[in-house]
C-alpha cells in the first residue's frame, strides 16, 4: 500500500442534526467519541444536505451530484442510480477492497452501487420483495420477524425501549458486522469501509440503558421562532406532522432521540478499537456524516424536508492521522454532501471522476453560494445560502424567509422584510431564481418570484401511521420482485 493509499472508515447516520453534538455546543446530548474525533480532526460546522430527505441526500453522497443532476428532489424510491461512477466504484477501481454494512436506500435494494459486497439492513421494506441480511440474522437468533415487535413507527415520535436483547438492536448488529469485516481485511490492499446506521431516525427505540443516561428534566425544550407569525399558510402544512404530540410526548421523543445518538457514539468506539488492534488506525481516515437532520419539534416542526438548520445542517467530521494537518479545526467553509466524495478521494490520492460536482474541502477555494431544493407540491422548499445569510423560499403562498446565521444560528428571527434591499440578500435571491428548473419555472413572472396561491388547508392522512410496519413472520405476501402488489 502506497503512502497515498489510506484506508477509509466512513460512518453515515440517518436524520442526525448537525447541532446535536456536545462539541457543537448542544446542552444535553452526550457524544464523547465524536467529540474526540472532532478534536483529532476537522469539523465542518456549515455542511448542508442540498435535499434533506433520505434517498436524494444519499444519492448526492454516493455520486457527488446535486439533486438537479442525479434526478431526485422528492423521494423516488424506485429510481435507479444515475449512470456515473459512485464513491464505492471509484475506490474499487483504484484497487481498494470496498465493503458496506447497513442502509444503502437504493433501488433495486440489492444493488451494491460499486461495493464488493454489502450486508444490508433496510428497515423491513418488504414492498420491494427483499428480505435483508439483518432480518435473516435476527431469525437465526430465534427472533424471526420480530424487528418491529416494539410496534413503534418508522416516522413516528412515540417511544419505548428496545424490546429484545441489546445485541440484537440494528445499531449493535451493524457495528458487529463491520467489526467482522475489518477483521477480515485483505492485508495487501487498502480498504474503504462504509457503515450506514439507520438511526437516530425513528423508530425511537433505544436500549433501556441508554434511555437511563438521560434524566427527563435535563432534556432541553424545542426552539420557538419569535418572528414567524406572519409567514403564511405554509406553516400549517409544515407543522401538521407535529400536531398530535403533547408536551410530554415531545420531551420523551427528544430524550429517546438523544439516547439513540449516544448509543451510536459508543458503538463507534468498537470500530476504532478494532482498527487499532489490527494496526490499521494510523493509516485510516475516519469520516462521520449525516444524510440530513430532524427538526425535533423546533419551531413547531418535526422530521425533515425543510431547510431550517435542524433539518438541513448535518454533521461532517474528518478525523485520523491522514488528516492530522487539520487537527482541532472547526471550519465555517460552506460545504454539502456532494463534497464528501471528492474530499475523500483527494485525501487518498485518487483522481475524482469528471462527473462529480462537489469540491474537495481540504484544498482550493470554497464555494460562495449554495442552492438546495426539496419537494414539488404545496410543501416544496428552496434555499440559497452563503453560510452566513440563508434565504428560504416557499412557492406555496410565495413566502420568503431570511435568517442571519452569523447572529441567529437558531433561526429565531425572520429578517427578510427588513433586509430585502441589501446587496447580499439580492445576490441570494438571484442565485435561487437562477437555479429553478422544470416545473419550478412557473413560479417566476417577468423574472420575479410569484409562486402559487396556497390551497385551502386540509389535514392529510397520518403519514407516520400509514408507514407503520407490522410483525414480519410469516413474511408479508403479495409482493413481486418489482415491489408491486
Amino acid at each position: 500500500m502506497s503512502d497515498k493509499q489510506k484506508n477509509v472508515l466512513m460512518i453515515c447516520v440517518d436524520q442526525w442534526p448537525g447541532r446535536l453534538l456536545h462539541c457543537a455546543g448542544h446542552p444535553a446530548v452526550m457524544t464523547p467519541t465524536l467529540d474526540q474525533l472532532a478534536a483529532d480532526g476537522i469539523r465542518f460546522a456549515r455542511c448542508y444536505s442540498t435535499c434533506p430527505v433520505c434517498i436524494p441526500a444519499r444519492r448526492s453522497l454516493m455520486t457527488g451530484l446535486s439533486p438537479a443532476s442525479h434526478g431526485d428532489r422528492v423521494y423516488s424510491d424506485r429510481m435507479p442510480m444515475p449512470d456515473v461512477p459512485t464513491l464505492a466504484q471509484t475506490f474499487r477501481n483504484a484497487g481498494y477492497q470496498t465493503f458496506a454494512v447497513g442502509k444503502l436506500h437504493v433501488y433495486p435494494q440489492r444493488n451494491r452501487i460499486g461495493f464488493d459486497d454489502v450486508l444490508l439492513q433496510e428497515e423491513g421494506r418488504y414492498e420491494f420483495g427483499v428480505v435483508d441480511d439483518y432480518q435473516i440474522w435476527l431469525g437465526e437468533q430465534g427472533y424471526t420477524g420480530e424487528e418491529f415487535g416494539h410496534m413503534m413507527g418508522n416516522n413516528s415520535y412515540y417511544t419505548r425501549p428496545w424490546h429484545l436483547p441489546e445485541h440484537t438492536h440494528p445499531t449493535a448488529w451493524a457495528t458487529r458486522q463491520m467489526i467482522r469485516q475489518i477483521q477480515r481485511k485483505d492485508p495487501t490492499r487498502p480498504a474503504f469501509f462504509y457503515i450506514s446506521y439507520q438511526f437516530p431516525h425513528p423508530p425511537l427505540v433505544p436500549p433501556q440503558a441508554y434511555l437511563d443516561l438521560y434524566a427527563p428534566e435535563d432534556i432541553d425544550a424545542p426552539l420557538s421562532g419569535e418572528d414567524w407569525a406572519d409567514d403564511g399558510e405554509i406553516l400549517r402544512f409544515l407543522r401538521e406532522q407535529a400536531d398530535p404530540y403533547t408536551e410530554k410526548d415531545i420531551r420523551l421523543a427528544r430524550r429517546a432521540f438523544y439516547a439513540q445518538c449516544t448509543f451510536i457514539d459508543h458503538q463507534i468506539r468498537g470500530l476504532i478499537g478494532t482498527l487499532r488492534e489490527h494496526s490499521l488506525l494510523e493509516d485510516t481516515v475516519i469520516v462521520f456524516v449525516g444524510d440530513h437532520g430532524d427538526m425535533l419539534f423546533d419551531h413547531g416542526i418535526v422530521g425533515k424536508r425543510v431547510f431550517y438548520e435542524g433539518s438541513a445542517n448535518v454533521p461532517l467530521i474528518f478525523s485520523g492521522a491522514p488528516v492530522a494537518a487539520w487537527r482541532g479545526q472547526v471550519s465555517d467553509r460552506l460545504a454539502c454532501l456532494e463534497d464528501v466524495m471528492p474530499t475523500l478521494l483527494d485525501v487518498c490520492g485518487i483522481e475524482t471522476p469528471p462527473s462529480v460536482e462537489g469540491r474537495s474541502l481540504l484544498r482550493g477555494e470554497g464555494r460562495r453560494l449554495l442552492y438546495g431544493e426539496v419537494g414539488e407540491g404545496p410543501k416544496a422548499a428552496r434555499m440559497a445560502t452563503d453560510g452566513r445569510l440563508k434565504l428560504l423560499y416557499y412557492p406555496c403562498g410565495n413566502v420568503l424567509q431570511l435568517f442571519d446565521l452569523a447572529r441567529d444560528r437558531e433561526e429565531m428571527h425572520n429578517v427578510y422584510a427588513a433586509r430585502a434591499d441589501e446587496d447580499g440578500v439580492k445576490a441570494l435571491l438571484a442565485h435561487l431564481c437562477s437555479h429553478l428548473h422544470g416545473g419550478d419555472l412557473t413560479w417566476l413572472r417577468d423574472g420575479a418570484l410569484c409562486g402559487f396561491e396556497a390551497p385551502a388547508y386540509r389535514r392529510s392522512a397520518d403519514y407516520a401511521l400509514y408507514n407503520q410496519r407490522g410483525l414480519h413472520w410469516p413474511a408479508p405476501g403479495g409482493y413481486s420482485n418489482e415491489g408491486k402488489t
